[in-house]
């Protein structure tokens, strides 16, 4: 795995131990398999699209397929091969970042339509000693869109001796007409057993003892990633001076110990808060991150649930780990356990972006606590119908929760069924408008707005009393109007309701009486002498809007250009253009 010669200077186990062809590639079995078959049958795609998270691969890919398309052979007549010899000048050249013919670009740096021109114009010339001409772009969806265009007709005819591999870790911001003429490969992350049996390949080569369970802590951290995973083993061996353990990798990634991880879960899920609390902030003493620790209980809980759903889940686990997970999966409801990952989550976000992570992380905790004890909704359900008392999912919490006589689902559970049963609900009055704009006021509250503003700015009330509407519609109303209202108002109010159309004058429309209000309303305003004395002491000031405040009938107006307190009220009533589609 290493490579031949080492230089002087400590070279990081992330570019030491570099896969070097399809053999050493970690975690990719699909992706190579398809390689492999496709350069042994001489089915080599003109362009290639390697996608994933970091870490997984991309540019190693890319340059083992540059090499496997350019190796020679030891004898320098050999053809692609799925095997690149690793000793003709090809393979060699290609290893040390020498070879002219593979052209490696960061689109991170290049991202105009000035370098794709450049590139364009390097495509029709060929290679200078290799079989092709590779190019790598990595990080390509940094490329503008007008660099993408111009590279569009090169890229879906390339001259035969040229090559494009192109990585990127966010495929979907690749435009699709570049996407359909490459060959996609996703990289998926590496599994967390064969980054451990990985890792402990390295750590022997390297001559370091580390712990098994140091090297799944460090695995389970490096999230699928082979670089990140390798980067943060460089620093434990560092870290531990040739010796690594659990504990040390614990104290250089802030990570929580296992054991208290279960334990503090445990807690959590009886409800006892003074421990929870007390156990929290030991570990954050201990030099825990207060998010990894909630993301440890996340986890947890997501593998206390698989235990419930799949016994045989956790059979990967220690022995005594996966027995003490088997018995909260027993002791814990499934609605217990969503509660819990709806509730974690919840205080994941708040721990991320609170001042203080380890009282944001406390009172996530805390409110877990206090809600581990109360019944699930299908459990309080059963227990009313039975006549029994609703059961709780776990003991309650040993410290009382304040007084008032408890909590409203205690004092729920402690009532017979027949009591609650034999309570009668209070029936809701049913609505009696006695005049037109009382009539308005319920089609609002019940959400018809289409006739909201035909009653306000098309209809004149001629008159109105329970039970009976007249009114004269403008040519702009609905034809159907009054069979409407005749049909709401009688669903609504229990009586029938007579609507119907007249040829008398009628009143003004609410719309016209609220600008005459308002006219009236800001002629006295502006009469007023203190608005005045204000008007004179701010120049440029002007009157802004009016409304009566209180029962009063005291002016208040806003002065634009003045402080305020309150801004001015919004119109009620929307006009035919403010009232959206889907409302008709």
């Amino acid at each position: 795995m290493p490579e031949a010669q080492e230089s002087l200077p400590y070279r990081v186990l992330a570019r030491k131990y570099r896969p070097v062809d399809f053999t050493t590639l970690v975690g990719q079995e699909a992706m190579v398999r398809t390689l492999r078959n496709a350069i042994a049958t001489g089915r080599i795609a003109h362009a290639f699209m390697l996608t994933g998270v970091r870490g997984v691969g991309k540019t190693t890919t890319a340059r083992i397929i540059s090499r496997a398309l350019n190796c020679v052979g030891p004898d320098g007549t050999g053809g692609p091969t799925v095997d690149p010899c690793g000793v003709c000048e090809h393979c060699v050249a290609i290893q040390e970042d020498r070879d002219v013919d593979v052209i490696e670009m960061d689109a991170a740096s290049r991202t105009g339509v000035a370098d794709a021109r450049e590139l364009i114009e390097g495509v029709r010339y060929r290679p200078v000693s290799a079989r092709y001409k590779v190019y790598i772009i990595d990080e390509v969806h940094m490329l503008s869109n007008q660099a993408f265009n111009a590279l569009l007709k090169t890229l879906e005819e390339p001259p035969p001796h040229v090559k494009f591999v192109f990585a990127t870790t966010e495929i979907r911001k690749v435009p699709v007409t570049v996407l359909s003429r490459c060959q996609r490969f996703d990289l998926k992350r590496v599994p967390q057993d064969a980054l451990v049996a990985h890792f402990g390949k390295i750590a022997e080569l390297e001559k370091v003892e580390i712990s098994p369970e140091a090297l799944a802590l460090v695995a389970r951290a490096a999230d699928g990633s082979v670089r990140d995973g390798l980067s943060m083993l460089d620093q434990a061996i560092a870290h531990g001076g040739g010796v690594v353990d659990a504990a040390q990798v614990r104290d250089m990634l802030g990570l929580a110990d296992r054991s208290r991880v279960l334990d503090l879960f445990e807690k959590t899920m009886r409800g006892d808060a003074a421990a929870v609390v007390a156990a929290l902030g030991e570990m954050h003493d201990a030099g825990a991150d207060p998010v990894v620790i909630l993301q440890d209980l996340l986890e947890l809980t997501h593998w206390v649930t698989r235990l419930k759903v799949t016994p045989e889940a956790g059979a990967s686990n220690a022995d005594t780990e996966r027995a003490q997970g088997l018995a909260m999966a027993g002791k814990l409801s499934m609605a217990s356990l969503t509660r819990a990952w709806a509730m974690l989550m919840k205080g994941l976000q708040e721990t991320l972006a609170a001042p203080s992570p380890v009282r944001a992380a406390e009172m996530a905790l805390i409110r877990l606590c206090y809600a581990a004890d109360l019944p699930s909704p299908a459990d309080a359900l059963k227990a009313l119908q039975g006549g029994g008392t609703v059961p709780a999912t776990s003991s309650p919490p040993p410290a009382p929760r304040g007084g008032g006589g408890g909590a409203p689902a205690a004092r729920l559970a402690s009532q017979p069924a027949s009591a609650i049963a034999a309570q009668p609900a209070p029936a809701e009055p049913l609505p009696n408008p006695r005049s037109f704009t009382e009539v308005v006021a319920l089609f609002e509250a019940r959400r018809e707005p289409r006739i909201v503003n035909s009653l306000m700015h098309h209809v004149h009330e001629v008159r109105c009393e329970p039970g009976l509407i007249e009114f004269r519609p403008e040519p702009t109303a609905p034809s159907d109007l009054a069979s409407r209202l005749s049909e709401l108002l009688g669903k609504w109010t229990g009586r029938r309701w007579i609507a119907s159309v007249s040829s008398a004058e009628g009143k003004p429309t609410l719309s016209q009486q609220k600008t005459a209000n308002a006219d009236t309303l800001r002629a006295t305003a502006e009469a007023d002498p203190l608005v005045q004395a204000i008007l004179r002491t701010f120049p440029g000031a002007k009157l802004e809007a009016v409304r009566r405040k209180g029962d009063d009938a005291s002016m208040v107006a806003g002065l634009h250009g003045v402080p305020q307190d309150e801004p001015p009220p919004a119109e009620e009533y929307p006009a035919d253009d403010d009232i959206p589609e889907s409302e008709y």
